[in-house]
């Protein structure tokens, strides 16, 4: 199906496209001014009564007092909070359409389910879940997602979820996987190599990126799965790809020989990125440092399905960590503000000391972090000239912000704010969220079409 067709299936509910977006971001400023402005970055830090100004897609300055050029776009910001967008190092957007489904019963059990249903997908439903998932992560201040795409069942799913990013509101990396989480056949290696090769024509103006969704052998004895994995490896170095792994389980010992099976075979590198790792060993980490990998945490889903707690404490020495949300089918929402409270909380409640963890910290991991971890922090996850002008601008005179009267904001963000208190999100320099409005999203049609979707895959399945 092509982009048009799956335009015309989706009956109004995408967004304008990015394609049309950016370019109409090209040469028209912004001015975000007087917000109290959190840059993430160590050497600016805070800068309260501030203006922020975004021309060709980029911070251009930031400073107090700026005037507003000829024809700019000027945002009112005094009193709010002006930060980067939320970076969510890693999620299955493809499954989004599938929450409320698990029932936390051996019969409703994630993987069962999700393989099951997932089984039965069409083109369409894949394009419906990873937009929705995009839609719904601008709508929560996340304008960078790292979408592990492993339900890839042929090029027309495949293609599905190209179309879905470049018509989706934010940022995105697309990584290209299996056609299941399970299946051992290899990723479509000659596809990959194909996109890579005409991946301006697919880029949507920079917005868009690609690397592989790797899986490690089900038998981690099973040479000829290990024959099949490091030729999927070898490709993404040769294609300068990055790569997101899995390492974790809820079988005791199953995430910890998993780590050691990377290590074994050296295959943690600077573009590679690890996912969950709960119950990581201090010496796997430290090879993992000493590699320059990423590490990903995702809190929320890791809660949710038994692969351990998560705690901060034991992820000291990792230089390249973020957050992730793991796809709202499975954290019941995109929220990052969720993620933070719970990963407060779980430190919190494991040390029994409520000095655990600071609450910058927390904001560093879901902004900065996350860009670090996916090898991105030159371009975005902090507020800085000539980086790109993703930000989110949170008000402040909601209910349960009531009370604040000014100072660091760190707190009450990461205990009392929720996505509905973020007023405005811009992607590279184009506002995507306007007065606590997503901009042109039909939400009436796109609710539908994600009811009609597992409504039809739930009928197929049987």
């Amino acid at each position: 199906m092509s982009r048009r067709e799956f335009g015309t299936v989706l009956g109004g509910a995408a967004l304008s496209g990015m394609a049309h977006g950016a370019a109409a971001a090209t040469g028209v400023a912004t001015l975000v001014r007087g917000g109290y402005v959190m840059t993430m970055d160590p050497g600016r830090g805070d800068l309260a009564g501030t203006d922020v100004l975004v021309r060709d897609g980029r911070i251009a300055e930031i400073s107090a007092g700026l005037a507003a050029p000829a024809g700019a776009e000027v945002v009112e910001a005094a009193g709010m909070v002006v930060l980067p967008g939320f970076v969510d190092a890693h999620t299955h957007g493809s499954i989004s359409q599938m929450r409320g489904l698990y029932g936390n019963t051996a019969e409703a059990a994630f993987f069962p389910t999700t393989n099951r249903l997932s089984a039965h997908y069409a083109p369409e439903d894949t394009y419906t879940g990873m937009l929705l998932s995009g839609v719904e992560s601008a709508a929560s201040g996340i304008t960078t997602s790292a979408d592990f795409f492993d339900l890839v069942r042929n090029r027309d799913h495949a293609e599905a979820g190209l179309n879905a990013l470049r018509d989706a509101p934010i940022r995105a990396r697309l990584l290209y996987g299996m056609r299941s989480k399970t299946a051992a056949d290899m990723i479509d290696l000659d596809h990959v190599e194909e996109w890579q090769r005409g991946w301006t024509g697919h880029a949507a103006d920079g917005r868009l990126s690609l690397g592989l969704a790797w899986r490690l052998p089900q038998a981690l004895d099973d040479a000829a799965a290990w024959a099949i994995k490091m030729r999927e490896w070898e490709a993404a170095r040769r294609l300068r790809l990055p790569l997101q792994v899995h390492v974790s389980g809820t079988v005791p010992g199953r995430a910890e020989a998993m780590f050691d099976a990377l290590i074994a075979r050296r295959l943690l590198h600077p573009d590679l990125q690890v996912i969950h790792a709960t119950d990581a060993r201090p010496n796997q980490l430290a090879a993992l440092e000493e590699a320059g990998a990423g590490l990903v945490m995702t809190p929320l889903s890791e809660h949710r399905v038994g692969y351990g707690l998560t705690r901060l404490d034991r992820f000291a020495g990792v230089s390249r960590l973020g957050f992730g949300i793991d796809g709202s089918g499975l954290a019941g929402f995109t929220d990052m503000f969720a993620l933070m409270r719970l990963a407060a909380l779980t430190m919190a409640g494991a040390t029994r000391d409520e000095k655990a963890v600071r609450p910058r910290q927390l904001l560093e991991l879901a902004t900065i972090g996350g860009a670090r971890a996916l090898g991105l922090d030159a371009e975005l996850g902090s507020l800085v000239p000539g980086r790109w002008a993703d930000l989110q601008v949170v008000r402040l005179d909601a209910l349960n912000l009531a009370g604040f009267d000014g100072g660091d904001p760190c707190s009450l963000l990461v205990y009392s704010a929720r996505p509905e208190d973020v007023a405005l999100v811009m992607v590279g320099g184009r506002v995507v969220k306007r007065d606590g409005h997503l901009v042109g999203v039909d939400m009436t049609a796109l609710l539908d079409r994600a009811r009609r979707s597992i409504r039809s895959v739930r009928a197929r399945a049987g």
